[in-house]
């Protein structure tokens, strides 16, 4: 009968948690892999492995650095995966797109550029100017050294710079995106 208290208390606090920080972690796995589907499916991955672990994480504290730290890795996990490799994206779709707004423009470019990051890369760009992390926390988010977060950031800057000076978003702005 205790037991089944405990039960749905922790289910509750789960559930709580999920509704507070479902946004903020769709929004993060969608700048991360610029698919809101595959998005879904990653917090999805994340919130079910969070369940299982959820009453041992409750007295141990720092809940949202461990799920940061879930969706990066299920995130890099799914990038590494040879079906991922498979699939192909066509460039064009059936029906054309309406014409974005102006202050769109910056927002699809930077974001189509984002893409072509290398994925840990990438994971560190969002979590530090997405989700505005320190560099230590970062690399707790990542698991990994707070010199590999500093190098992962400037190496990734370089390519997102690149990125967008191939589509002539840079040249044309006059140096890319203000951050």
């Amino acid at each position: 009968m205790e037991e089944d208290r405990a039960g749905a208390r922790w289910e509750g606090e789960y559930t709580a948690f999920v509704q507070a920080r479902a946004g903020l972690l769709r929004s993060t796995a969608y700048v991360l892999c610029g698919d809101w589907h595959r998005a879904e499916d990653l917090v999805q991955v994340t919130l079910t492995k969070l369940y299982v672990v959820w009453p041992r994480l409750v007295r141990r504290g720092e809940l949202d650095g461990y799920v940061r730290r879930m969706l990066m890795r299920a995130f890099l996990s799914e990038n590494r995966r040879k079906w991922r490799q498979r699939e192909e994206v066509v460039a064009g779709v059936p029906d054309p797109p309406a014409a974005p707004e102006a202050d769109h423009v910056q927002r699809l470019a930077v974001r189509a550029a984002l893409a072509e990051v290398p994925p840990k890369q990438r994971a560190v760009l969002v979590l530090r100017f997405w989700n505005d992390l320190s560099v230590q926390e970062t690399a707790a988010a990542m698991g990994c050294s707070a010199g590999t977060v500093k190098s992962q950031t400037a190496r990734g800057l370089v390519a997102l710079q690149q990125a967008l000076a191939l589509t002539g978003f840079a040249s044309s702005t006059g140096g890319g995106p203000s951050a």
